[in-house]
């Protein structure tokens, strides 16, 4: 792992990992990267003492993660609060690749991750709310907030909006192949590293889309 700079995300007891230290990762490009290739997280928190994990969209704008959802949500209710806000665990995952081992307590995955640790607080100011419903629609499709309708009026009353500030965070990253022990390397099981990445297929148009809309650049882009 490189030295800490300025730049980088500053380590704490919660974002050290226990095990494979030497995975972790605390600059801003790596975090980042990994949070912009995705769209769905899992956020985390505790509701009437219990642990509740709610896998959910989220936008990155800087060092800030936005999510929404009902103003009826939990979740939302919760973060709503002034004072003090709620404490969650946001995590993002990327599956890479399904590393197959001689053995089987070597088997693995390629992965890049990041774990966000801090305090959520409900967005109520009206123009970062609709900076943050902008991202995150940008966030699934990049370019589509700019080709659709912004919420109205109605539509930002039911819905609530929280950020997390980028401060408390870290990433992992496993690549390469098996690490077979050696004694194993002999035996007769195919081993190596079985590729994963994300798909999309041919764009089905809405059943009352008018004649004559094309499917839009930054769709087929992707």
């Amino acid at each position: 792992m490189s030295a800490t700079t300025v730049a980088d995300y500053e380590p704490t007891d919660r974002t050290v990992p226990s095990r494979a230290r030497q995975r972790a990762r605390y600059d801003r490009e790596t975090v980042h990267s990994i949070l912009d290739q995705a769209y769905l997280c899992h956020l985390g928190f505790v509701r009437d003492g219990a642990p509740v994990v709610l896998p959910t969209l989220y936008g990155r704008v800087g060092e800030t993660l936005y999510v929404h959802g009902s103003t009826g949500s939990r979740p939302l209710l919760a973060a709503g609060k002034a004072d003090p806000g709620l404490p969650v665990c946001l995590t993002v995952t990327h599956v890479d690749g399904l590393v197959l081992a001689k053995s089987a307590f070597h088997h693995s995955m390629n992965y890049r991750s990041v774990v966000v640790h801090g305090t959520a607080y409900q967005v109520t100011d009206e123009e970062e709310c609709r900076i943050a419903l902008d991202a995150l629609v940008d966030q699934v499709v990049p370019g589509r907030s700019a080709d659709s309708r912004p919420a109205n009026a109605r539509e930002l009353a039911a819905t609530a909006v929280i950020r997390l500030d980028l401060n408390e965070v870290s990433a992992k990253v496993r690549t390469g192949g098996p690490n077979d022990d050696a004694e194993d390397l002999d035996l007769p099981f195919w081993s190596g590293v079985v590729p994963v990445a994300p798909a999309y297929g041919t764009p089905v148009p809405a059943a009352g889309l008018a004649p004559g809309i094309a499917v839009p650049d930054y769709i087929t882009a992707l």
